[in-house]
């Protein structure tokens, strides 16, 4: 489809989020977006121009359907981009924009910490079934970065901060090395969000969301989003793997995340407020290991993180405990306000320990190696979520 321009350019994210996509509903005058659950739409009556691989017309929902397109407008607002493509997951996202660029012969630098599709996309199916090259390497480490990024690297890809670490790493940095041996960054901002930190604006080429997390906020509809100011590869990305692998958002998961998205400013600045608050409690209580959060002054990527991180640190705190794995389970089975499950960005509180039998966690630095668990903040009021994380440490005598 033909991109709109954004009226509200120039605008605080705030305003872009409630006004970019929104229009009065021509039929009605409704000032919501109607949910359009059509799978076809009316043809012209001339189809001597009609490509049925391209998303340039309203015709099948596979390639395109109205409510996956005001939602692209309104996340193309929230990072200042020219494009935003809206799939069906973060890893759906993810694996349209390597399929894409990639091909048999291309080399891949990735970090050694990283989102679990991530580490087996490239770990183990883009080289296995396509012949790629995947280099891993401690990201946050630039002396690393630069070795990896040898001329001939077609793509960069890194998380920052990273999942389940929450290391910090230097977008535009690793941008500049990237472009000077040829290659393209992309970057996972799912752990940041726009409010926080835009990577294109710090040099890199695509970013991804898991539009899942922090944008929905409400754990309630699942989808990804691709954005780049690269309109040529975006048309690449569109025709690839939405059309023709089948990637394409539900009209109703769509439009849910629409709606999710207008809090999503108010929504992030609380967490952002609530997780520092919680970090900082965590690093007095007695029998807590270590606390990764990139607000904590003592976090060794802090101050990276002040300069391109502009109004927060995010939702997303990795610590440990000083025990074991099933008394781990037992702490985060003895919760009462956080809640025992996977996933992050929701409005609710959501805990989960990574164990160490996981296979990965020898590519984690050794404090991560024992006792470690993730911590996602949500909209709770955030003594309540102190006072129920130290009483279920003393639940299980800690």
């Amino acid at each position: 489809m033909a991109k709109k321009e954004n009226a509200f350019r120039g605008y605080d994210i705030s305003t872009q989020a409630v006004h970019t996509g929104t229009d009065y509903d021509m039929e009605t005058g409704a000032v919501r977006r109607p949910l359009h659950m059509a799978n076809s739409f009316k043809l012209p009556d001339d189809l001597s121009q009609v490509n049925y691989s391209s998303t340039d017309l309203l015709m099948y929902a596979r390639n395109g359907n109205p409510n996956q397109h005001w939602l692209e407008e309104k996340i193309a607002a929230l990072h200042d981009a020219q494009d935003a493509i809206v799939l069906a997951s973060g890893v759906g996202a993810l694996h349209a924009l390597f399929w894409t660029l990639l091909q048999s012969g291309d080399r891949v630098v990735y970090p050694n910490v990283s989102y679990m599709a991530v580490y087996r996309m490239f770990h183990e199916l883009f080289n296995r079934k396509f012949g790629v090259e995947t280099v891993m390497v401690d990201m946050t480490d630039l002396d690393a970065v630069r070795a990896a990024i040898t001329p001939g690297t077609k793509l960069v890809h890194i998380e920052t901060p990273d999942n389940p670490t929450v290391g910090v790493t230097d977008i535009r940095a690793i941008a500049e090395l990237a472009h000077q041996n040829g290659a393209l960054l992309s970057v996972d901002n799912t752990f940041a969000s726009p409010l926080n930190q835009k990577p294109l604006a710090l040099g890199a080429d695509f970013v991804v969301e898991a539009l899942t997390k922090f944008i929905n906020g409400h754990g309630d509809a699942q989808g990804g989003a691709i954005i780049s100011n690269d309109l040529e590869t975006m048309d690449r990305i569109r025709y690839e793997a939405q059309v023709n692998v089948g990637s394409v958002i539900s009209p109703f998961n769509a439009w849910q995340i629409f709606r999710g998205s207008v809090t999503f400013p108010l929504r992030m600045q609380r967490i952002n407020e609530s997780t520092q608050q919680i970090a900082e409690w965590l690093e007095t209580r007695e029998n807590i290991t270590f606390v990764a959060y990139p607000g904590l002054k003592s976090n060794p990527g802090h101050e990276l993180a002040k300069r391109q991180m502009t109004n927060g640190y995010g939702g997303v705190i990795s610590f440990g405990v000083n025990t074991d794995d099933k008394t781990v389970e037992r702490f985060c089975a003895a919760l009462k306000v956080v809640t025992f499950a996977v996933s992050l960005g929701h409005d609710e509180s959501l805990i989960f320990p990574q164990p160490s039998y996981d296979e990965r966690i020898m590519l984690y630095p050794e404090k991560f190696r024992k006792g470690f668990i993730r911590f996602s903040v949500g909209l709770e009021e955030p003594k309540d979520i102190i006072a129920d994380i130290d009483q279920a440490l003393r639940a299980v005598g800690l």
